[in-house]
């Protein structure tokens, strides 16, 4: 790719449908739009992320959050000199949106098509906003991975340490379910701990003294199940 070329970016990995356009520039690129459709609402009743209502809002949206995006960037398709989208890891019948719809555009206006690594994106996203040097220390959280990357440059990447069972995303919409706040869970947690206070609960750190860097969060949630069904066990003793 050229200097200052202007790229749409396409991204259905899983329960978001987002469209972007950026244009390369030689200190950091600039983000022209950003269009990001949220499907919290379709996902809330059922505790977490339906693939197939994922799929489906997702081609219901993404024409509309393309046309969205390009207008707001101000830029016209036929001067889009690429487009890329996300081609996993995520939810299969999720991607597959994106990537049909963009390879279809990239047909369409006889321009490179570039499939993008899902982590990589993520590894490379600090660069969107900031003029920084490779290599550089990475703390990856996401609802699938949490992640310590050494980013060395583009496309060489050392992972130093990984969760060894739940991402924390995941964790804290578990925990969310099980502590009645439901979908998604980690805002409400957030939101409710600001006002708690942090000593009530001894409650474990897994693997924090040994070496490495490595990550555990499925005895953290399990620890959160046992307290809240002591909680409820001490509720209906109460008012019985």
């Amino acid at each position: 790719m050229v200097k200052n070329s202007i790229i749409l970016g396409i991204e259905t990995s899983c329960d978001e449908t987002a469209v972007a356009v950026v244009k390369d520039s030689k200190k950091c690129p600039k983000i022209l739009s950003n269009i990001v459709s949220s499907q919290t609402n379709i996902h809330r009743e059922f505790g977490g992320v339906v693939p197939e209502l994922a799929a489906r809002s997702h081609l219901e949206k993404i024409d509309l959050i393309a046309k969205k995006a390009l207008k707001d960037s101000g830029i016209q398709i036929n001067d889009i000199d690429a487009v890329a989208a996300t081609a996993g890891p995520g939810l299969i019948v999720c991607l597959s949106v994106g990537l049909s719809f963009g390879k279809s555009i990239a047909t369409f206006l006889k321009k490179p098509f570039i499939a993008i690594n899902h982590l990589e994106g993520h590894a490379l996203s600090p660069k969107l906003n900031n003029s920084i040097s490779y290599p550089y220390l990475l703390l990856l959280m996401s609802g699938g991975h949490t992640q310590f990357l050494l980013v060395k440059e583009l496309g060489k990447y050392e992972r130093l340490g990984t969760t060894i069972d739940d991402a924390i995303g995941e964790a804290f919409d578990k925990v969310g379910k099980i502590i009645g706040v439901g979908f998604p869970g980690g805002p409400k947690i957030e939101e409710y701990a600001k006002l708690g206070n942090k000593n009530r609960y001894n409650l474990p750190r897994p693997i924090i003294n040994k070496g490495g860097c490595n990550l555990s969060f499925a005895g953290l949630k399990t620890a959160v199940l046992r307290v809240s069904e002591k909680l409820s066990t001490e509720l209906v003793l109460y008012v019985l």
